[in-house]
C-alpha cells in the first residue's frame, strides 16, 4: 500500500503542480506521443461481432485478445483490434448473464480476419462499469473497490422495500444502512459524503447537504447501480467518499413496441390498520428504424407505518403516508453507424402529508409515537427533482477516438418538516433547500499501442458546472444565502495494459472554482433581529490539482490484487459555515475546501464456486467538515484534520445449481485532530457502526426463486454524556441490530410473473441506527414492523 502523502497545490492559488503529478503528466504525454508514432505495418487484425442466443448484437461485451488491445463491443456488437503479429491469437468474450466463449484465430499479415461469436445464456464474473473511468470497462480491470447492483438485484430488493436508500443500505458494503426516512442523513460511504449521479448528472448538494440525494428516482427506471468507493479525481465536488451512479433503463432493441405493467400493494402484516399502500408502474420501450425510446410512469403510496408494537411511526421526514411520483423518458436517435444522440428527462416527487403528528418521547426511555392531529406547514419531502440530459456520442474521430458530449440541468427542492421552535433561528418555521445545476461535459477517449509490450488509452476532457444553492424559510427569511458556484475542471486519465495482465491507471484533474455570495445577514436568533450579523459578500476562489494512480494484476482468477491512491475535492457544507458566520466579511470566514487522500489495497479471488473480495483503505484530509453540536443543539462544521480507516470483505458461494449463499462485512472508524492535539472520534453522522449482510438463495424449479436476507449492524459507543447528563447531538451509543428480510419471485409464463417481499420478517422491535446515535427525543423512533409487498408484473 502507498505510504507517502501527496500534497495538493494551494487551495486558493494556481501554484505549481505537485512534483509527482508533474512526472505523471509528463509520462502521459510521452506515452501518448509514443502511441501515435507506433508502427503497425506488416501486421494484421481481427474484427469481432458478438451476438446473443436471439442473434441480437450484444453491447459492451468484454473482449480480451492475447497480444492485442482488450476492450468492449460497440452498439452494433462489434470490436476491432489491429496491429496484431501474424500467427495464432486467443479471443475471449464475456458478459454479465452469458457464458464466456474463447476462440483461437489465425491472424494473417496485412489482413483483417472476420470472427462471429454467439454467447449462450449463463453466468460470468465480468461486469461493465461506466463511471470508474468515464468509459466502459470490465470491473476486474478497475484498481479500486466497485459494487454493482444489476437490474435483477434491484427488482429483488424493490419487492422488499421500494426506497432506493433502503435498497443500497441493505446491499452495499461500506454504505450506512437506510434511515427509513425521506432523508439519507448519516448514510455515508466509508465515513465520507458520496456524490450521487443519475446518468452522470449530479444530484448531491455539497454546498449545503440536504441528505436527500440518494432518493431522487424510482427503482422502476434503474438499469443498474454502480458504486465506486473511495475519493476519486475523475469526478468533481462532493466525491470524497466515492460515487453512486444510477444508470437508467435502455430501450429494447429487438422490438418496436414492448412494455411492462406492474401493480402492487403493501401493508403491515401484524398490525394492518391504515397501513395499506399501493404501487403502479407502466413502461413502454422499443426501437423503430433509427429511433429508440423508453417511457415510464410510477406512482407509489405508502400507508401508515407502524412499529412491531403497533405504534404509529410519525417521525419527522418519515415515509408513512408518503406519495412518490416518477416520470421518465429517454429518446435515442442513431445518426449513422458511428454516432447517435440521446435525450432524457426524469421527474421525481416524494412528499408526506400525514394525518398523524409526532408525540415526542424520551431518549433511551420511551419512543416517539404518532397520534392523530394536523401538521401545520407544507408537505415535507422532495417537492420536485428535475433532470434533463442531452448527449452526443461519436466513434469515428481520427486515431480511433470516441467523443461523448453532454449538457444537463438539475433542479431540486427539498422541504423540511415544520417546527414550532427552531434551534438555529427565532420562532416557528419551515426551511427548504433549493439547488439548480447546469453543466456541460466533454469526454474523449483515444486508444493506442506502445510498441510490442502494451496497449493503452487516454480519456480526457472538460467539466463545466454552475451550481446555485441556498436555504430559505417558507415565510421569506433567508437561512443560507445564495451560493453561486462556477467550476471549470479539465482532466486526463491514462490506462495502460502492460504485458496483457498488468493494468496501470493514472490521471490528473484540475479544479478551478469560484463561489459568489452577495451581501447577506445571518438569521435572527431572537426578537427584533437579535443575533443577526450583516456580512459583506464577495467571491471565494478555489483551485487545486488532484491526482490518482492504481495498479491491478489480472492474470489469475484466484488472485486479482490492486493498489491505488486517489484524491478528492469538495467544498462541503459551505452553507453551514456561512450561516454560522461571526465575521462581517466573506474574506475573513474560513472556507477552504476539503482535499481527501484515499489509499487502498485489495484483492478479488475466484476459486471454483467461491468468489471473494477484500479491501483495506485509509482516508485522510487536512481539513474536514465534521458536524458537531455547539452546545445549543446546532450542528457546526469543524475544520479539523481527519483520519478514517476501514476494511470490507465479501463472499459468494454457489453450493449447487439450486442453492447459493453469500455475505459481506464492513468496518470503518474515524477521528479528527483538534487544535490542542487531542484526537476525538467522528460522530454518528459520519461513521456508521460495523455492518454485515448475508443471503441464502434457493431455486427449486426454474420458475421459482427465493432468498432470505440478513442485515446486521453492530455496536458503537465512542462518546460520554455531557455535563447535563445527556448525549450531544449525533453522539449517542448504538446497540446491535439483527434484521431478516425475505424475497420471492414466481414466473407463471413468459409474460406474467409475481414478486413477494417481506421486510423485518420476524417483527423485531428495534430502534434504527439513526434513532440511536442522534440522541434526540423527537427522533427516538422504533423501526417498522413486519411489512409485506406484493407486486404482479405483465410483460408484452
Amino acid at each position: 500500500m502507498l505510504t507517502r502523502s501527496i500534497q495538493p497545490v494551494s487551495d486558493h492559488s494556481f501554484g505549481q503542480l505537485p512534483s509527482i503529478s508533474r512526472y505523471v503528466f509528463i509520462i502521459l504525454l510521452t506515452l501518448l506521443g509514443a502511441a501515435i508514432k507506433a508502427q503497425t505495418a506488416g501486421k494484421g487484425g481481427v474484427s469481432i461481432t458478438v451476438t446473443g442466443p436471439d442473434h441480437n448484437a450484444l453491447t459492451y461485451a468484454t473482449v480480451q485478445v492475447t497480444g492485442g488491445k482488450s476492450g468492449h463491443t460497440d452498439d452494433q456488437g462489434k470490436f476491432t483490434v489491429s496491429g496484431l503479429s501474424a500467427g495464432k491469437h486467443c479471443i475471449t468474450v464475456s458478459m454479465v448473464g452469458y457464458q464466456p466463449d474463447s476462440r483461437e484465430v489465425e491472424v494473417i499479415s496485412g489482413q483483417v480476419t472476420e470472427l462471429a461469436i454467439e454467447l449462450l445464456s449463463g453466468s460470468s464474473l465480468s461486469e461493465v462499469v461506466v463511471t470508474a473511468g468515464r468509459k466502459a470497462e470490465s470491473i476486474k480491470e478497475v484498481p479500486s473497490s466497485v459494487s454493482i447492483l444489476n437490474e435483477r438485484q434491484v427488482k429483488e430488493q424493490l419487492n422488499i422495500n421500494p426506497s432506493v436508500a433502503s435498497i443500497l443500505g441493505n446491499t452495499i458494503p461500506g454504505l450506512g444502512v437506510a434511515t427509513n426516512r425521506a432523508t439519507n442523513s448519516g448514510q455515508t460511504l466509508r465515513g465520507r459524503q458520496v456524490l450521487v449521479l443519475i446518468d452522470g448528472i449530479p444530484q448531491s448538494t455539497p454546498l449545503m447537504n440536504g441528505s436527500r440525494d440518494i432518493r431522487t428516482l424510482d427503482p422502476a427506471v434503474i438499469e443498474r447501480i454502480e458504486v465506486i468507493k473511495g475519493a476519486t479525481s475523475i469526478y468533481g465536488n462532493g466525491s470524497a467518499g466515492g460515487i453512486i451512479n444510477f444508470i437508467t433503463k435502455l430501450p429494447a432493441k429487438d422490438k418496436t413496441f414492448s412494455g411492462t405493467t406492474s401493480l402492487g400493494m403493501s401493508g403491515d402484516v401484524v398490525h394492518p390498520a391504515n397501513t395499506l399502500g399501493y404501487r403502479f408502474s407502466q413502461s413502454f420501450s422499443g426501437t423503430v428504424n433509427r429511433l429508440s425510446y423508453v417511457v415510464n410512469g410510477t406512482v407509489n403510496y405508502t400507508g401508515v407505518q407502524r412499529d412491531a408494537e403497533g405504534n404509529v411511526n410519525a417521525q419527522p421526514d418519515g415515509l408513512g403516508e408518503s406519495r412518490v411520483y416518477n416520470a421518465f423518458a429517454k429518446l435515442g436517435y442513431r445518426i449513422n453507424d458511428h454516432s447517435d444522440v440521446t435525450a432524457s428527462y426524469n421527474l421525481f416527487r416524494s412528499t408526506q402529508k400525514s394525518d398523524y403528528v409526532n408525540v415526542i418521547g424520551k431518549y433511551l426511555v420511551r419512543p416517539s409515537i404518532g397520534q392523530r392531529g394536523d401538521d401545520p406547514g407544507e408537505p415535507a419531502g422532495t417537492p420536485y427533482n428535475h433532470n434533463v440530459l442531452l448527449g452526443y456520442h461519436s466513434r469515428n474521430l481520427p486515431l480511433n477516438t470516441t467523443l461523448d458530449l453532454s449538457a444537463y440541468y438539475n433542479g431540486f427542492v427539498s422541504m423540511n418538516r415544520y417546527v414550532a421552535q427552531g434551534t438555529a433561528w427565532y420562532g416557528p418555521g419551515q426551511t427548504k433547500i433549493r439547488s439548480f445545476k447546469k453543466g456541460v461535459r466533454l469526454n474523449l477517449n483515444t486508444p493506442w499501442k506502445l510498441s510490442d509490450w502494451g496497449n493503452g488509452e487516454v480519456t480526457y476532457g472538460l467539466d463545466l458546472l454552475n451550481d446555485r444553492t441556498d436555504q430559505v424559510l417558507t415565510d421569506g427569511r433567508v437561512y443560507i444565502p445564495d451560493m453561486n458556484m462556477i467550476n471549470l475542471a479539465p482532466y486526463a486519465q491514462m490506462k495502460l495494459d502492460l504485458f496483457t495482465n498488468l493494468i496501470l491507471k493514472a490521471g490528473l484533474r484540475y479544479e478551478n472554482a469560484n463561489v459568489k455570495v452577495k451581501d447577506y445577514s445571518t438569521i435572527a436568533k431572537g426578537p427584533n433581529n437579535q443575533g443577526s450579523i450583516a456580512v459583506a459578500g464577495g467571491k471565494i476562489p478555489y483551485s487545486t490539482t488532484t491526482f490518482n494512480a492504481g495498479l491491478r494484476y489480472i492474470k489469475y482468477e484466484w488472485l486479482n490484487p490492486f493498489v491505488s491512491f486517489s484524491q478528492g475535492f469538495a467544498i462541503n457544507e459551505l452553507g453551514r459555515i456561512l450561516r454560522s458566520a461571526t465575521s462581517n466579511t466573506i474574506a475573513s470566514i474560513a472556507t477552504d475546501p476539503i482535499i481527501t487522500n484515499n489509499y487502498e489495497a485489495g484483492i478479488s479471488s475466484r476459486v471454483g464456486v467461491l468468489n471473494v473480495t477484500a479491501a483495506y483503505y485509509i482516508s485522510t484530509s487536512k481539513l474536514g467538515a465534521n458536524l458537531v453540536d455547539n452546545g445549543n443543539g446546532v450542528l457546526v462544521a469543524q475544520r479539523e484534520p481527519e483520519n478514517i480507516k476501514g476494511y470490507e470483505l465479501t463472499a459468494d458461494l454457489l453450493l449447487s445449481p439450486q442453492l447459493t449463499a453469500g455475505g459481506s462485512y464492513a468496518y470503518v472508524e474515524g477521528k479528527s485532530k483538534q487544535t490542542n492535539g487531542n484526537q476525538v472520534y467522528l460522530n454518528g453522522l459520519r461513521i456508521a457502526p460495523p455492518k454485515a449482510t448475508g443471503y441464502l438463495g434457493y431455486k427449486p424449479v426454474t420458475a421459482l426463486d427465493m432468498k432470505l436476507f440478513w442485515v446486521y449492524t453492530g455496536s458503537r459507543d465512542r462518546f460520554s454524556v455531557r455535563s447535563n447528563g445527556l448525549y450531544a447531538n449525533s453522539e449517542g451509543s448504538v446497540k446491535p441490530i439483527h434484521l431478516f428480510n425475505f424475497a420471492a419471485s414466481y414466473k407463471f409464463n413468459t409474460a406474467l410473473s409475481a414478486g413477494l417481499g417481506v421486510e423485518n420478517l420476524f417483527n423485531k422491535s428495534y430502534y434504527p441506527v439513526v434513532s440511536q446515535y442522534r440522541a434526540i427525543d423527537a427522533e427516538y423512533v422504533r423501526g417498522i414492523g413486519t411489512t409485506m409487498n406484493l407486486n404482479v408484473y405483465y410483460n408484452f
